[in-house]
């Protein structure tokens, strides 16, 4: 079931009504559970038992694991789990990634190898639920939390279907104990959360959906473009990306937050970011620290060395690439943003401040400078800022190209076609890049209307600047702002693109 679609304005406002009109905490859980499994099988049924099968594996061994004292039994669990897991990971998502790899590898040895591929479908969500689940065993594996008796409840954590499908990956430690919380109706609460879901509709239907327009006219078609063109389809894939995954999260952690639940945030503001360091303290957070928690420190972190430290940082950008796909595409894309990663920990950029403004975001606690050295500080950061979003942009290549040979064909003709290219003919045709003329530009203002509420939240909080106003105007605020997202909404229903991950 898609967030953007008729189905989910009926399914939502039916969970939450008979969520809150349920006596107990143990019957609003089944009722979750069950609406979570319904939810997920609206887009392959059988495929839940995939997800029932890894939640069963993962509740057994943490069981196992926590009322043994012998560390080779522990250890035993700990490797069904992670294999129970992870082979379920590996068989849909990269066998024949990894298969049709190992027959070219054995090739160019002269040995023979019949490569064969399996046509199944990638479950959506799959290396969502993995992780969520897999970092609960290794919690209690290493003694963090306590394993959880009731099944249910835990099929609940895997499963919850704000977050199932693309995030927030949720820490056990976060959200498990939220479902033992009996939540009261709040309505300041729920105007809360319906503000977050309306700002990632907007996100997504107004300008994400809008954009994918222009960036597949281009690169389903790279050949027959040049330069400015490229260009163009580039910067709005960065926005295209953004849009529909932090809209994704918004309405996530919105719907969440409406049912009395906290998610963790993914995003904030990525592209203000001054290096590329910084960047991914601010882009899908919950990812960033999962591998930070559960490989970069295993790894041996920063503990064992410099020339490790860089070593290590550059196999888990390896590695989160390819976690978002099987294909060699999203490796480049990992291993040139875990360069970039190395080569600014050498010259020790991005360090200080990055993890300063993290820990504000992660504290909620910013520092409250005057106006003027604000604005100063934002100007001068503004060259860093631009060279971060250009080096960003130029690895999107990669993750939005259908191939390497795509990419290797277009970055070096980004400069291309700027002595031929005719603004006035470009804007004067009837369709631009697949849009009509009312369509392009209002991405484009939709996109400077979300640029000017990002600068206004490095001032202040717009919730909050909301919550003071007079009850009058609040109202006609959200009339105003929903009327929006109705009328410049797309009106091609698009899924969002992590579902693919």
């Amino acid at each position: 079931m898609l967030f953007n679609s008729l189905e989910y304005l009926v399914f939502f406002p039916l969970v939450t009504a008979i969520y809150f009109l349920l006596p107990s905490i143990k019957t609003r859980n089944y009722m979750l559970l069950i609406a979570s499994y319904y939810f997920y099988m609206q887009y392959k049924p059988e495929y839940a038992l995939l997800m029932l099968l890894t939640s069963f594996c993962c509740y057994i061994a943490a069981l196992n694991i926590e009322k043994t004292e012998s560390k080779g039994i522990k250890r035993f669990w700990f490797f069904i789990s992670i294999l129970g897991s992870l082979g379920v990971l590996f068989f849909f998502k990269y066998f024949n990634f990894f298969n049709n790899n190992m027959a070219g590898l054995l090739s160019l040895f002269n040995v023979s190898y019949r490569s064969f591929s399996i046509d199944v479908l990638l479950p959506v969500g799959i290396s969502f639920y993995t992780f969520q689940s897999l970092s609960y065993t290794i919690d209690v594996y290493r003694g963090d939390i306590n394993a959880e008796r009731d099944f249910f409840t835990f099929a609940l954590f895997v499963s919850f279907f704000p977050q199932l499908v693309a995030g927030p990956i949720e820490r056990s430690t976060n959200l498990l104990p939220q479902f033992y919380r009996y939540n009261e109706f709040d309505a300041e609460r729920a105007a809360s959360g319906l503000r977050l879901m309306l700002f990632g509709f907007f996100k997504k239907v107004v300008i994400a959906d809008r954009l994918a327009v222009i960036v597949n006219t281009v690169y389903n078609n790279h050949k027959a473009y040049n330069g400015i063109y490229y260009i163009i389809a580039t910067i709005a894939f960065a926005y295209q990306i953004f849009c529909d995954f932090s809209g994704y999260s918004d309405i996530a952690r919105g719907t969440a937050r409406v049912l009395g639940y906290e998610l963790s945030t993914n995003f904030e503001r990525p592209y203000y970011s001054k290096s590329v360091t910084e960047f991914w303290r601010r882009w899908h957070i919950s990812l960033s620290s999962w591998f930070r928690d559960y490989l970069y420190i295993p790894l041996g972190g920063s503990r064992k060395g410099y020339l490790r430290t860089l070593i290590n940082l550059f196999i888990v950008f390896v590695v989160s690439g390819l976690w978002h796909g099987a294909s060699w595409t999203f490796v480049v894309w990992g291993a040139l943003n875990g360069l970039a990663i190395v080569i600014e920990r050498v010259l020790g950029i991005g360090k200080r401040s990055g993890k300063k403004e993290y820990m504000e975001y992660q504290t909620g606690k910013k520092r409250q400078r005057p106006l003027l050295l604000r604005i100063f500080g934002s100007l001068a950061g503004l060259v860093p800022m631009v060279l971060t979003f250009a080096f960003i942009c130029g690895t999107w290549v990669f993750f939005r190209a259908q191939s390497i040979d795509q990419a290797l064909y277009m970055l070096p003709r980004f400069l291309e076609g700027f002595d031929t290219f005719n603004l006035k003919q470009f804007l004067g045709t009837r369709i631009i890049l697949g849009l009509d003329h009312w369509e392009f530009f209002t991405a484009i203002g939709s996109i400077i209307l979300l640029e000017l509420v990002h600068i206004f939240q490095s001032f202040a909080s717009p919730s909050r600047v909301l919550a003071r106003m007079p009850v009058a105007i609040r109202l006609v605020t959200y009339a105003v702002c929903l009327s929006i997202v109705i009328w410049f909404a797309w009106t091609e229903s698009q899924t969002f693109i992590y579902f693919a991950f």
